[in-house]
């Protein structure tokens, strides 16, 4: 048994990842300011006698200097999120995004500790490969467009992560996700899945932005977050750079359309050109492939869960929320 510290844990991804380190024996502290996530994600282990949950932000360097006291283990997911939230805001993604982990890397070399750093597939920038792999190199737009902020931020936090582990060795693992959909994702930061399913319960149009022809792949949380601590258990992950994601492709038209045929067919799909989704200047990835080659070598899996069958357990999740409660 660990004691293990989720920044970020009361968010989608890491209220999951606070769940499967529970069900395995460990202890986890939850640091959350609540902004982006929320205690309902967190319900199921409130009364956890092995759970406790601190609300702040991880700018706060008392605040993260005390819950790392004690801690084994760092799962590093606080971070600002979603392609809206960034652009509306990229001051607060840069602070957000760079400064603590700084702090927090610092501290765990100090203290001895395992880390965690939750990347994104955002690093690529404009990478035009068709498949991405953590050796490519890093195309980012121009500083005028505030959308490449959030990218370049995680990148920078990357760099400090592969520095102290060189510098100290400390036994730090990046992952780099693709896409994470599933319960408890809500569609206010641009993620589209949820996004979409609120829109076909509604019986509104499904608003695509651009031509729909971006192709994306959607790899289920549980999955994922199986991933993230295999590969911080794994002493043979320490120093490395991984995709986590699911490598089946879709294009965003044609997720809208299995949404329409699973929810409400018949619905429309209303076309949005991105400066009114955004604002102007607004620059998109046509095609975020990953390539699982390294995930899959270093764990002998990597997530499998179909397209369908993620949907299939987003919407379910969505109609069984309270009414008003679906976004």
């Amino acid at each position: 048994m660990a004691r293990c510290l989720v920044t970020g844990g009361a968010g989608f991804i890491g209220s999951h990842l606070t769940e499967r380190l529970l069900d395995l024996g460990h202890e986890v502290t939850v640091l959350d300011d609540l902004s982006t996530g929320s205690r309902e994600n967190l319900a199921a282990v409130a009364n956890h006698p092995a759970f406790r949950l601190r609300v702040g932000s991880i700018t706060d360097p008392l605040l993260l200097t005390e819950v790392m006291a004690g801690s084994e283990v760092i799962y590093h997911l606080a971070a600002a999120v979603g392609v809206k939230l960034v652009a509306d805001d990229p001051v607060r993604t840069i602070e957000t995004n760079i400064y603590p982990t700084e702090l927090l890397l610092r501290q765990a070399v100090q203290g001895r500790q395992r880390v965690f750093l939750a990347s994104t597939s955002e690093v690529y920038g404009k990478n035009p490969k068709e498949r991405w792999t953590e050796e490519d190199d890093l195309h980012f737009g121009a500083t005028t467009r505030a959308r490449w902020a959030y990218g370049c931020s995680k990148a920078i936090d990357e760099f400090l992560a592969l520095a102290y582990h060189r510098k100290f060795q400390l036994p730090v693992v990046i992952g780099r996700f693709f896409n994470v959909v599933g319960p408890r994702q809500v569609g206010h930061y641009g993620m589209v899945i949820p996004r979409f399913v609120d829109q076909a319960l509604a019986g509104r149009p499904l608003e695509v932005y651009d031509d729909g022809g971006q192709t994306r792949c959607f790899g289920h949380v549980q999955e994922v977050v199986e991933c993230v601590f295999r590969l911080t258990e794994s002493s043979a992950a320490h120093g490395e750079v991984f995709n986590i994601g699911s490598d089946e492709l879709v294009t965003i038209r044609g997720l809208a359309e299995q949404i329409i045929a699973k929810v409400h067919p018949g619905l429309a799909i209303r076309y949005i050109p991105y400066r009114e989704a955004y604002g102007e200047g607004f620059e998109d990835v046509r095609q975020r492939v990953p390539d699982l080659t390294r995930l899959r070598t270093t764990l002998g899996m990597q997530p499998s869960r179909s397209l369908s069958d993620i949907l299939d357990d987003v919407i379910a999740w969505k109609r069984s929320q309270p009414a008003g409660d679906q976004t």
